[in-house]
């Protein structure tokens, strides 16, 4: 995870550079339904993705942030759905850390549309389990030992809606690991590895 978590460290820093003074900082948490993920379901239900981020105003209607959190599930639905068939339970979730820059159209406003770009880095992390409880730590420890950390990609867009301090994010997100492993490539048949996020958040400004 050191390099996830240096992402993390570049991307405070970059939210936390002296700048206006009148600049203000918010904070807040997430969670996401991964739409992608409906059609594919197996005993586990819906992969559960979450995650905070904390950003600054560098200029009206432009801030940069940065993000970590948990993706429940990037597996493709064309290896999900035959595996949610069979016995075996075979999952691929990520931890990751990103930077970006939201743009909002209307940023003193009560309501205000929004649009955002990151960029970051994501850790692979496989689970196995239907093959017998040795097998089953067998495959995950095996897994686990292949270097899965790759860059990854984001856009989205939504509506924050201010009252006071607080703020409430509804939105959609896009994420894609650019996988350059083996590991990675083999179980996602070629697929992209990738995740539809409809969002909703809660934030304080300071």
């Amino acid at each position: 995870m050191r390099l996830g978590f240096a992402t993390i460290f570049a991307a405070l820093s970059l939210v936390v550079l002296p700048g206006r003074s009148d600049a203000q900082i918010s904070l807040g948490g997430f969670g996401a339904l991964p739409v992608n993920q409906l059609s594919s379901l197996g005993d586990s239900g819906v992969p559960v993705d979450f995650g905070g981020r904390v950003a600054v105003d560098l200029a009206p209607g432009v801030q940069a942030f940065g993000e970590f959190g948990r993706i429940g599930s990037v597996l493709p639905s064309i290896v999900a759905l035959p595996i949610s068939l069979t016995r075996l339970n075979l999952n691929v979730s990520a931890f990751y850390g990103e930077g970006g820059v939201r743009l909002l159209a209307a940023p003193r406003s009560a309501v205000s549309p929004y649009v955002e770009g990151t960029a970051g880095v994501a850790h692979l992390r496989f689970g196995a389990t239907g093959l017998g409880s040795t097998a089953d730590a067998i495959a995950r420890a095996a897994l686990n030992l292949v270097d899965t950390r790759d860059p990854m990609v984001g856009a989205g867009g939504g509506v924050l809606l201010h009252a006071g301090p607080v703020h409430v994010d509804v939105g959609y997100s896009y994420k894609r690991i650019l996988a350059n492993s083996v590991l990675s490539s083999v179980l996602s048949a070629g697929q992209q590895l990738q995740t539809h996020q409809v969002r909703f958040g809660v934030g304080v400004r300071f």
